[in-house]
């Protein structure tokens, strides 16, 4: 459940709900459980729901005074790279408060000036990338597509495990969050390299890591596979595999969770080329829905091109 918000709050309270909710979002958007975090973190579970509702270690205030009393943001006080320097500090201030428009041009704009510019919609389309939560059907409906378009299929998690060489549950475990995200960005670029043309299925969490989510955006054509929670949760139980609702198939806390990792990466899917939603379809049925959407994409660019 969301953390019950007072109607009327103090600075500092507000400040302490916003945090809670960040810390909230970020969470969801790993697809980390509450619990899970705690572990990784190596503080207590309770310290961390206290947190998140808003109720967290008062020093954080301490540390804002401060930053109020020194006329300089809270990041410029902890060390955010986005303080370290004057331009940064520049580049901050142009960019603060602007829409996702203008921000979307600007990014455009400043890729090809640092040799990351993204490849021409019709080059795109080459590799056809499908992102979404697990149990949306991507990995069934990526092979459908491969076999009928004739390309390669690549499934990023099964390349990230011959690259570890550990299963994926194994590689997190041993080695960590981060070096799992590093085998998912060597996986995905060996597969754009290897492949020229191609139907990519990608991890849920690739969209929580800006620079590979980035590479996905400008060398792929993006497919976000959709499904309800409740579809979701259904089609993860019938695969044997709860990951990242933890354990408890059944339980209320399992689908609040989802509910939550997908609310967290929505804004990050939404930004693919195409939504498909296979709620309440069949498989042919999704899968018809896939290639129309396919098909009408590759006509409207040949037209233009």
């Amino acid at each position: 459940m969301r953390p019950k918000v007072p109607e009327v709050l103090t600075d500092e309270e507000t400040f302490l709900h916003a945090l809670g909710m960040r810390v909230r979002s970020l969470r969801a958007r790993r697809g980390l459980t509450r619990k899970r975090l705690a572990q990784v973190a190596e503080v207590s579970e309770r310290h961390l729901a206290n947190l998140e509702q808003g109720t967290g270690n008062a020093s954080i205030l301490i540390l804002k005074q401060i930053a109020g009393a020194l006329s300089c943001p809270l990041a410029e006080l902890i060390g955010d790279e986005t303080v370290s320097s004057p331009e940064w500090l520049l580049l901050r201030s142009l960019l603060a408060g602007r829409g996702e428009r203008d921000l979307r041009r600007a990014r455009s704009i400043l890729a090809p000036l640092f040799g990351v510019a993204p490849e021409t919609d019709l080059v795109r389309l080459r590799h056809i990338a499908l992102v979404g939560l697990r149990g949306a059907g991507k990995s069934t409906l990526g092979a459908m597509l491969a076999e009928q378009l004739e390309v390669g299929f690549v499934e990023i998690s099964t390349e990230i495990e011959k690259l570890a060489g550990g299963s994926v549950p194994e590689i997190q475990s041993l080695y960590g969050a981060s070096a799992y995200h590093r085998y998912e960005r060597r996986a995905l670029e060996a597969a754009l390299d290897h492949y020229p043309d191609a139907i990519i299925t990608t991890p849920g969490s690739i969209v929580s890591e800006p620079s590979t989510f980035g590479v996905l955006l400008s060398r792929c054509y993006v497919v976000w596979i959709q499904a309800s929670p409740q579809e979701h949760m259904q089609r993860v139980i019938a695969q044997g595999d709860l990951r990242p609702m933890g354990g408890a198939a059944d339980s209320v806390e399992a689908m609040e969770d989802l509910k939550h990792i997908l609310e967290g990466r929505a804004p990050l899917y939404g930004k693919a080329d195409l939504k498909v939603d296979t709620t309440g379809l069949t498989v042919d049925e999704a899968f018809a829905l896939l290639g129309a959407g396919v098909r009408a994409a590759r006509t409207v660019l040949a037209e233009r091109g």
